[in-house]
């Protein structure tokens, strides 16, 4: 028997090679092992399915985007395959994420969070768009301060937002613009927040704040209301900086033995006489019932919003709004005063001294209670001036003296 093989033998051969060399075999096992992973629990046990995703893995960590992207949509919505896989093809080429994370529901919180962390901003985007995000997953994209996955994370009317992850959105949406617009429509976002946020919103979401998260106090009022007997000789910081917020008054009466002037109207007048400086934003600080950085806050900033807030809170009529605004140095035949005109129409005196008394009590622990450390008893002064820095860094400021 001659050892020379046939034709047909040669033949056979040759089309194995040729079969070999086009990746035949491994696409076949590739569809076979996709077929055992993707079987329904009722077909096959538990230990046959993850041996099979195993294999797959490994073949799919050697193989092209497209077998990948094949795998994807075999299991987008197998539930039961092995986690290891999942995580792997979620971590994939965008569009090869994408698939798998739109709606496999085998991904727990910590699986999410994991993505979330080593994955990328589409990735993350993806994450934040499923239909069951909870509280964990959306402080995992806060605190990633990928601002587009933020955004999606808000867009997302079924995501539940935790506290936490709200403070870090608050945070970043100063050098985010399109985060303050969809912060303060959600439900999770509190007073303390928006009226954080309010320094770097824009004009429509200050206005939407001012209406929205106001208060008129009344219940603290009523419920506190036999503190205020007493607590006038009660040397207790804590208690006097509380009841600060809470109280009806909002002009300090000592302040006027301290004033080169007779009230809060003179020095206003005065100002728009001779022009606004620090000592004389001082004087009107005080006479208002601020500290003279909350004045300098809203003296400076460049939207003039929290201009009409204080004059509204502290009772001044309409045209000391105007001499205000004219000691600014600001023209008052511009859309600016016009606005900040219409806010001061708008808003309620008890809300628009809310407004000023949060402020003023800390603007920086509203959503960063840690940046009011401080060893001395005025502690939240520090944390306000380092507030005030930060936001000044953030964005260009008007200077009252222009």
């Amino acid at each position: 028997m001659s050892d020379v093989p046939s034709s047909a033998e040669a033949s056979a051969s040759s089309g194995v090679a040729q079969a070999t060399s086009d990746g035949f075999a491994r696409r076949s096992l590739l569809r076979r092992l996709m077929d055992v992973v993707a079987l329904p629990s009722s077909r096959g046990n538990l230990q046959d399915r993850a041996i099979a995703g195993d294999l797959l893995l490994e073949i799919l960590l050697e193989s092209d985007v497209a077998a990948r992207e094949l795998c994807a949509r075999r299991l987008q919505e197998m539930s039961q395959a092995p986690k290891r896989l999942l995580r792997f093809l979620a971590l994939d080429a965008p569009h090869v994420a994408q698939i798998i994370l739109a709606d496999n529901r085998a991904f727990d919180d910590a699986d999410l969070c994991h993505i979330v962390e080593h994955g990328g901003t589409p990735h993350r985007v993806s994450v934040a768009q499923r239909r069951d995000i909870g509280p964990a997953v959306a402080s995992a994209i806060a605190a990633s301060g990928d601002a587009v996955a933020m955004k999606a994370l808000l867009e997302n009317s079924q995501s539940k937002l935790s506290d936490r992850s709200v403070e870090l959105m608050v945070g970043a949406s100063r050098n985010a613009p399109a985060l303050p617009p969809l912060l303060i429509n959600r439900e999770e976002v509190r007073p303390a927040h928006a009226l954080a946020m309010f320094w770097w919103s824009a004009h429509i979401e200050r206005k939407q704040i001012l209406l929205r998260f106001s208060a008129e106090r009344t219940l603290l009022i009523d419920m506190c209301a036999d503190i205020f007997r007493y607590a006038s000789s009660d040397i207790d910081p804590v208690v006097r900086k509380a009841l600060q917020v809470i109280e009806r008054r909002q002009r300090d009466r000592t302040a006027i033995d301290r004033s080169a002037h007779d009230g809060l109207e003179a020095a206003i007048q005065a100002a728009a006489a001779n022009g606004m400086n620090a000592e004389t934003m001082a004087d009107i600080s005080a006479l208002s019932g601020i500290k003279a950085t909350t004045g300098e806050r809203i003296f400076q900033d460049i939207g003039g919003e929290g201009v009409a807030v204080l004059c509204k809170a502290t009772g001044l009529k309409r045209p000391f709004l105007r001499d205000l605004w004219i000691a600014l140095r600001r023209p008052v035949d511009d859309a600016d005063f016009g606005r900040v005109s219409e806010v001061y129409e708008t808003i309620a005196v008890a809300k628009a001294q809310t407004v000023l008394r949060y402020w003023n009590w800390s603007l920086s622990s509203a959503f960063a209670p840690e940046a009011l450390i401080s060893g001395d008893e005025d502690g939240e002064d520090a944390g306000f001036a380092r507030e005030l820095r930060m936001i000044d860094a953030a964005r260009p400021k008007t200077a009252y003296g222009r």
